[in-house]
């Protein structure tokens, strides 16, 4: 589950024009905070990503662990 999959028909819905605007701001990262409270543990792909970091000190912070990759995943 991403927070993506979530915030981006709702960004629609909310008239988001372009990334950043105050509906994608609104909306977008607060998703994906919330979301670290429901998930088990939190899967970091790599390449950069500032939201991404922030997913993972977030799951850390739940004491929630944190895959670097698919191999790392019991």
């Amino acid at each position: 589950m991403t927070g993506e999959a979530i915030a981006l028909p709702l960004i629609e819905l909310a008239g988001s024009e372009q990334m950043g605007d105050a509906p994608w701001n609104e909306i977008f990262h607060p998703i994906g905070r919330r979301l670290i409270a429901h998930v088990d543990a939190v899967l970091r792909l790599e390449g950069r990503s500032v939201g991404a970091d922030e997913m993972v000190e977030l799951a850390r912070a739940a004491g929630k662990p944190v895959f670097f990759g698919l191999a790392e995943v019991p």
